[in-house]
């Protein structure tokens, strides 16, 4: 499993989340997702922390708190939702039948 961290700084780094992480147990992984276009931060990240007591330790301690001037959202992570088998092209396929 792993923990949700939203509302981060664009100035952000794994490096950074790593080391903020690393008080409160051993990381896995730090993922920050980018915008595929931009390329940007997307700010928010995921950290995989090595037991499911240091990710509660983590979430304790880090929800709420302030970091690189914001207040981070800390939570589990909820597994990705599947998306639709019609995706974003649901108007190219009702043009396609008539």
């Amino acid at each position: 499993m792993s923990v949700y961290v939203g509302n981060l700084s664009y100035e952000v780094t794994e490096e950074n989340l790593n080391a903020v992480f690393a008080e409160y147990g051993s990381v896995k992984r730090v993922q920050l997702p980018t915008d595929r276009e931009t390329g940007q931060l997307r700010g928010f990240g995921f950290v995989e922390m090595g037991t499911d007591a240091e990710e509660t330790a983590a979430i304790d301690a880090l929800n709420g708190a302030e970091w690189m001037g914001r207040d981070l959202k800390v939570n589990k992570a909820k597994p990705r939702e599947e998306r639709g088998s019609f995706g974003g092209n649901r108007g190219n396929n009702f043009r396609n039948r008539y």
